[in-house]
């Protein structure tokens, strides 16, 4: 079964691509997404074998989307505009589908990925660790070290991630703090607060009520107090 993610900032465009995929049964959308900040962040907590993605879309646009990805699944365009055909296939995408995309044409798109998908899976490539993810922030994917990172402070709907370079400006993005500690190793980042997540290679001291970070203290909550065993490897 392949693991499909569909883009689009119209409503009715996604419901037609979603309709469009109930014919193909060894496909399965795992998310709908309206601009690519809901896409990286879907593509950075679940694997995903194919991206049908518009083109045109508010902020970062379908193509920038894709150029940024260094994982990046098999992609499938689905615009109102042909001029983008070439920079499409610049970037080795399986096809390109001009709307309104008559069903039969779709299909046959379809079935492009999945032999595609087969051949891959015939020859499986070791998979690469990733020291660092991408945010959405003012228009822009920033790309972030994890070991960069000192702590990443909870602002209602945004964080701010903080750099243990001090004279890195910090990073504000629309997104939750719950979200965020998604993507991020569970054994390097560590939430001590509601509104903290701590990089443990940045933790010189612990104790009741504080965890001592190189260039700050931040509260360490009582009902987080069990992850103190957990950064010092305690069951």
């Amino acid at each position: 079964m392949m693991k499909v993610l569909i883009i689009d900032d119209e409503p009715l465009a996604l419901d037609l691509l979603e309709d469009s995929l109930k014919h193909v049964n060894t496909m399965q959308i795992m998310a709908r997404c309206r601009n690519a900040g809901e896409a990286i962040i879907e593509l950075q907590k679940q694997p995903i074998d194919l991206i049908f993605s518009d083109i045109y879309m508010p902020g970062i646009n379908g193509l920038q989307l894709i150029k940024s990805l260094t994982q990046r699944p098999m992609v499938i365009f689905v615009t109102a505009y042909e001029k983008f055909a070439v920079d499409g296939f610049e970037l080795d995408v399986v096809d390109y589908l001009v709307k309104p995309v008559p069903l039969d044409r779709f299909l046959r798109a379809c079935h492009k990925a999945l032999d595609l998908f087969e051949l891959r899976k015939r020859h499986v490539p070791q998979p690469v660790v990733k020291n660092y993810f991408f945010l959405h922030a003012d228009y822009n994917l920033v790309k972030i070290s994890f070991d960069q990172i000192e702590y990443i402070e909870g602002l209602k709907d945004y964080i701010k991630v903080h750099f243990i370079n001090q004279q890195q400006k910090p990073v504000l993005s629309r997104i939750s703090l719950k979200a965020v500690e998604l993507q991020l190793p569970a054994d390097q980042f560590f939430r001590v607060h509601k509104s903290y997540l701590v990089n443990l290679q940045h933790v010189t001291q612990m104790r009741r009520g504080r965890i001592k970070l190189v260039n700050i203290e931040v509260p360490l909550s009582d009902s987080y107090r069990d992850v103190i065993n957990r950064m010092i490897g305690t069951p």
